[in-house]
């Protein structure tokens, strides 16, 4: 019987790769390397982007799976994964689509000078101050205040999310976009959600 534990559906302008759901890392890595010898030979010089759908990945899968297509394929892939994120203590606000990663928990308040770095995602269960910075390679949460910067999808995850139960920043970035927040604009924003639409971050 024929395994399909990947579809690949050619589009105008991406190419789709479908996951199952039931599949194992194992199954959908040994089909994806036989696929992809066939998808190469549609690449000349086209730069055709690749997304990947369906399964809910782990950041390791997500890599390894990525490592796989770029070393026969050289172009951009953008992983579209079901996504969730399972704090019940933030608000409905939060309850949106957020890419399932490893999740650092950060207890206390940042203050003025100090920097948290981490790969994945990061929740911090107090306020970050005003000269305060925190960057992730994935989402960013903070149940508190957050005055300082935040820098979420630091490698160019465009996906990630900034969430805060106070926001009062006056710049935050994801991936490479900037926001520079005008206080005469802008309001303070009570448990507020942060994303990147249209290459441009929004505040709900």
């Amino acid at each position: 019987m024929k395994s399909n534990f990947v579809s690949i559906n050619l589009r105008k302008d991406e190419i789709l790769i479908k996951l199952s759901e039931d599949a194992t890392q194992e199954q959908i890595v040994m089909e994806l390397k036989k696929k992809l010898t066939e998808l190469k030979k549609l690449y000349k010089d086209e730069k055709t982007p690749i997304r990947v759908t369906g399964k809910i990945l782990k950041n390791k899968e997500i890599e390894e799976i990525q490592e796989l297509i770029k070393d026969k394929i050289d172009v951009e892939i953008d992983f579209d994964t079901p996504k969730s994120l399972g704090l019940s203590s933030i608000k409905k606000t939060f309850a949106k689509e957020i890419a399932v990663s490893e999740t650092k928990f950060h207890r206390g308040s940042l203050r003025s000078g100090q920097k948290l770095e981490t790969e994945g995602s990061l929740v911090i269960i107090g306020d970050v101050n005003s000269g305060a910075e925190v960057m992730a390679s994935d989402n960013i949460v903070v149940l508190g205040a957050l005055r300082g910067l935040a820098h979420a999808g630091a490698k160019g995850n465009k996906q990630a999310i900034i969430a805060a139960g106070l926001f009062d920043a006056v710049q935050v970035r994801i991936a490479n976009i900037v926001k520079e927040i005008d206080r005469d604009e802008e309001p303070l924003h009570k448990q507020a959600y942060l994303s990147v639409i249209d290459d441009k971050i929004i505040i709900e």
